[in-house]
């Protein structure tokens, strides 16, 4: 199981991003980028954060630490914008926190260089999980330490917003030509010959026993959380050993530099600070 923590203070919104993930501090101590439940996205997102995002830390890129957070709705009273208490009412109980790494900036490749090792671990991981929100135009990657960190894996494993098309998903296409780390030439190559043998039934059962059985009940077309996890399982199972033969780094659709997004860069700006 995850860490689960309660939420002690809600800090402040980051208002970009559709799903408006807010700053939080919790009862451990700890100060963690929240994704709620009551989001417009759904709680299916915060399955794809918890699935891809353990997976990516088995394989051994970074990834901030992920915990469960309990809210209480009474921590919104305070908060003066409309849409924000109203998130925090519709997300009571079991919500997604992600380590918030203080002093990261958001990745640039004008500013910082990636081996052609690392990023076709990068590449071929997120055509693994088919994640469509790593490209140039918001890389939803970090630099702490000097290190690359992933994150945001929300928009990841589109197949379980539409089951029944998860069975041919295993053989569509990766077009990787927009992706953030496609400048660097990356090895995929090498990374399908590293990683793909990890990507093991076994691994994948453990990452997806991670998920709260709330968010997976009542699944249509499914008789509980297990045979949900199960079909997780099935299709990235079926997607490792050969997905490398199917992504493409190709020309931009756009010859434009990638753009950080500005959130990442947030500085963490207490309300009762002077």
């Amino acid at each position: 199981m995850l860490t689960e923590v309660t939420a002690t203070r809600y800090v402040t919104p980051l208002r970009e991003g559709g799903s408006l993930p807010g700053i939080v501090e919790a009862d451990d101590c700890g100060t963690y980028v929240m994704k709620f439940t009551g989001a417009g996205q759904g709680r299916k997102t915060l399955v794809a954060e918890i699935i891809c995002g353990e997976l990516g830390r088995a394989l051994g890129l970074r990834v901030p630490e992920l915990v469960t957070i309990e809210l209480d709705p009474v921590i919104g009273l305070s908060e003066p914008d409309q849409e924000v208490q109203a998130l925090l009412k519709a997300s009571g109980g079991l919500n997604l926190g992600m380590d918030f790494l203080p002093g990261s900036l958001g990745f640039d490749p004008l500013a910082y260089e990636v081996s052609p090792a690392e990023a076709g671990r990068v590449v071929w991981f997120d055509a693994l999980i088919n994640n469509v929100d790593r490209s140039w135009r918001n890389p939803n990657m970090l630099v702490w330490h000097g290190d690359l960190w992933l994150i945001d894996h929300g928009a990841t494993m589109i197949w379980h917003h539409n089951w029944p098309s998860a069975a041919t998903a295993a053989g569509k296409p990766y077009d990787a030509s927009d992706h953030a780390l496609a400048p660097f030439g990356p090895d995929i190559a090498a990374a399908a010959a590293e990683l793909a043998p990890r990507v093991t039934e076994e691994l994948l059962t453990a990452v997806t026993a991670l998920v709260p059985d709330a968010w997976l009940v009542d699944e249509p077309g499914f008789a509980g959380p297990d045979e949900v996890r199960r079909a997780y399982v099935e299709a990235l199972l079926a997607r490792a050993g050969t997905m490398h033969e199917r992504i493409t780094v190709g020309e931009r659709t756009e010859p434009r530099p990638s753009q950080a997004p500005g959130w990442l860069t947030a500085r963490l700006h207490r309300k009762d600070a002077k």
